[in-house]
């Protein structure tokens, strides 16, 4: 009976745990809907604090990520350029701040975007001032277009330039015995050589290198434009930074002051005393009255719009099948185009893309689909953004015209195929591995003995059959002949700039001046958009407000621990690119040597499996 008695208190408070945990979240909910309600806008300072990471379709937020505590806040570039336009003609705002304490980056084509739309709010005539405590690459290209520049007096303007290490895993599957059995097209098609090498191929040297410098060279030219006083300082510091620093006696802050990198070093209190000196003073524990960029947008209630220029975003990995915000599904990106052209409404289809590629199947899903629309008649536009490469590009193919942003990055025409074999595995195990066959075909391809050399001419067939389709859709898009396009593919990755000389892409310009080349092509003075996004769930809904009530973890206040990526962060980059690309499909159109995504964080690290369940699910 005690057996009996101890279980069915467990049970009991099993029982009520799980309906205070619903009460919790169901009280939580209503709370975060209350707070996130319309709130009325006063007057004051325009806050935008850009905390996390700026992108172009932010992805679905998890539960298991809000529990956790580890969401980071992504911002959708249109909200904040919508936001930073609408405030510049905004009678209640006397000034703009920007909080880049916590800003992590967006790659440079959509700070660039972002930094134009800081310049036409101080060309209103409002003040725009900038704060951290410590300046990346990113951060102080955003920073240059303020009226306005401070920094802590214990932080540092550290400019790296592009460049950095890439993990190459070749070592460690020769330890493990696994074989990464390699199909490809493209000399410079770098990213099957984490799996092939221990350092980086000549080749991919040269086309890193190249593209590199052609990023760096942009990124002064728009820093030097926004802040002319800088440019010597900067040309300096890149070339010396040890010098320049001790130059100053080892100041960060103060050589930042004298090389004209920043106007102003100081405490945080007295960032916000010149504001409430801009905006006016407040009795709260924040002295400067405030609005924050957030409210305000939800003041403005954008909406999806329906104008008769259809939008589309493809932003994230190119993956088969459906997928949420923040990933490219082929299917979900293919139905939202076929939606919007059924409706009869659009008379102009604009691609908007983000994407370093992925999936063939997909991307020919989404390519037919723009097809499909050209057919109906609407002329398509591609926008690129920061990273329009592989996959990326093929989905762009179909369009009248290719815009794109100097700093773009994109091509990287080329074909792989990874397949992993555990013969060596086997053995340092002592296991084996036998069956029969019944044609050449059986059982292939092999993953335990390794593929026979039949299955893997198969595979490099099919490699080069999609190659050469590739080239072909690149051909009839550029009205160029395959051999021609072949000579700049290869896999080789470009800037903007040099695409544009190619003839990869048509004109520089950003999403407004491709909406306003689509209504030219259609023939219509209405330059009003309709955003073919994803309709949200109530479970969205709900994860958003819950995260948007969420309070920022606090920032690291040391200069350089705020400027360091976070080593768990590195890692499991590159760990979760591992497992894509051998979970992925055989062949895949997809650009790993260009940068990062700018999304600090480490999807598949569950908290509670930890590292070691992790690591073995490879």
């Amino acid at each position: 009976m005690r057996f009996v008695r101890a279980v069915w208190k467990l049970l009991v408070g099993v029982k009520d745990a799980l309906v205070l945990l619903l009460l919790l979240l169901f009280f939580g909910a209503l709370w975060a809907g209350l707070k996130a309600g319309p709130q009325p806008i006063g007057d004051g300072v325009l806050l935008v604090d850009l905390d996390g990471t700026l992108v172009e379709q932010p992805s679905r937020p998890s539960a298991s990520g809000l529990v956790g505590g580890s969401v980071t806040r992504e911002h959708r570039l249109r909200d904040v350029v919508a936001v930073l336009d609408e405030a510049k003609d905004d009678d209640r705002l006397d000034a703009v701040a920007l909080d880049l304490e916590g800003f992590v980056g967006g790659g440079q084509s959509a700070v660039a975007t972002l930094g134009q739309a800081v310049e036409r709010v101080r060309k209103s005539g409002k003040p725009v001032l900038a704060y951290a405590t410590g300046y990346s690459d990113d951060s102080y290209q955003l920073a240059a277009h303020a009226s306005e520049i401070w920094l802590n007096p214990l932080g540092a303007v550290a400019i790296a330039g592009p460049g950095g290490n890439n993990l190459y895993f070749k070592g460690l599957l020769d330890k493990l015995g696994v074989t990464a059995n390699v199909y490809r097209v493209g000399t410079y098609k770098a990213a099957v050589e984490p799996f092939t090498r221990s350092d980086m191929s000549p080749e991919a040297r040269a086309n890193a290198e190249a593209l590199g410098g052609a990023l760096l060279e942009t990124w002064r030219d728009d820093v030097a434009r926004a802040r002319p006083a800088a440019a010597a300082s900067i040309t300096a510091y890149l070339r010396d930074p040890v010098g320049v620093i001790r130059a100053a006696g080892g100041d960060f802050a103060r050589f930042a002051v004298q090389a004209k990198l920043v106007d102003r070093a100081g405490e945080r209190h007295a960032f916000d005393r010149r504001l409430a000196e801009l905006g006016g003073e407040d009795d709260g524990a924040i002295p400067y009255r405030r609005i924050k960029s957030s409210d305000y947008l939800r003041d403005l209630a954008p909406g999806n719009g329906t104008g008769p220029i259809g939008v589309v975003t493809i932003a994230g990995m190119i993956v088969d099948g459906k997928a949420g915000p923040g990933t490219a599904g082929g299917d979900s990106i293919a139905e939202l185009i076929d939606e919007g052209v059924a409706s009869d409404k659009l008379k102009a289809l604009v691609v908007r893309i983000d994407s370093p590629g992925g999936s063939v199947l997909a991307s020919e899903r989404i390519r037919e689909a723009i097809l499909a629309a050209k057919r109906a008649g609407l002329p398509v536009v591609a926008s690129m953004g920061s990273v329009a490469a592989s996959g990326g590009y093929w989905v762009a193919t179909p369009a009248d015209t290719i815009f794109a942003e100097p700093s773009t990055i994109t091509g990287s025409i080329g074909v792989f195929g990874i397949l992993p074999s555990f013969e060596g595995s086997l053995t340092k195990l002592g296991l084996g591995a036998d069956g029969i066959k019944t044609t050449p075909l059986s059982g292939e391809p092999d993953l335990l003995n390794g593929p026979s050399p039949e299955a893997a001419a198969l595979i490099q067939a099919g490699v080069e059959s999609v190659y050469r389709r590739f080239l072909g859709l690149v051909a009839a898009s550029r009205k160029k002949t395959p051999a021609e396009i072949d000579r700049i593919a290869q896999g080789r990755v470009w800037d903007g700039g040099t695409a544009r000389q190619l003839g990869l892409v048509d004109q520089f310009g950003g999403l407004d001046e491709a909406i306003a080349k689509a209504a030219e092509l259609a023939k219509i003075e209405d330059r009003d958009v309709t955003w073919l996004d994803q309709p949200k769930s109530f479970e969205d809904r709900l994860l958003e407000m819950l995260a948007s009530t969420d309070e920022a973890d606090a920032a690291p206040q040391d200069a350089f621990a705020a400027l360091a990526p976070a080593p768990a962060t590195m890692l499991g980059r590159a760990l979760e690119d591992l497992r894509s690309i051998l979970d992925g499909p055989s062949i895949q159109v997809r650009c790993l040597e260009c940068p990062p995504s700018p999304r600090a964080r480490i999807a598949a690290l569950p908290e509670r499996t930890g590292w070691l369940a992790w690591l073995s699910s490879i």
